[in-house]
């Protein structure tokens, strides 16, 4: 698995895999893209972790609404072509200028 952080109100739109972008009809499903239920806080930012799959190469992210975009200091969509490791997430959890947030976390006892 690789994972990536993004910032709350921001969404998925186009990912590539080897091939070039996905094809959701060659690949005869979508691909496996999960928001997970950890989160950091940065400069009161929210950036929640998501997983995606090891055959996804690079991920379009964009506002969730055309609303943000208008804003003349949003950014339209953005290409994350660098995507990390689960050590690499460990690591980003672990800085000083991070707090972990963990939601809907349920108690399992043995």
């Amino acid at each position: 698995m690789k994972y990536f952080f993004l910032s709350e109100g921001w969404t998925v739109g186009r990912v590539w895999a080897s091939g070039g972008i996905w094809d959701v009809m060659a690949w005869r499903r979508q691909p496996d893209i999960q928001k997970l239920n950890i989160c950091i806080l940065e400069s009161d930012e929210v950036f929640w972790l998501y997983q995606v799959e090891d055959t996804i190469l690079t991920v379009e992210v964009k506002p969730n609404t055309p609303a943000q975009i208008t804003n003349n200091t949003t950014i339209g969509q953005v290409v994350i072509k660098r995507l990390i490791t689960a050590d690499q997430v460990i690591d980003r959890l672990g800085t000083a200028e991070a707090k972990c947030q963990l939601q809907n976390i349920h108690f399992v006892a043995n």
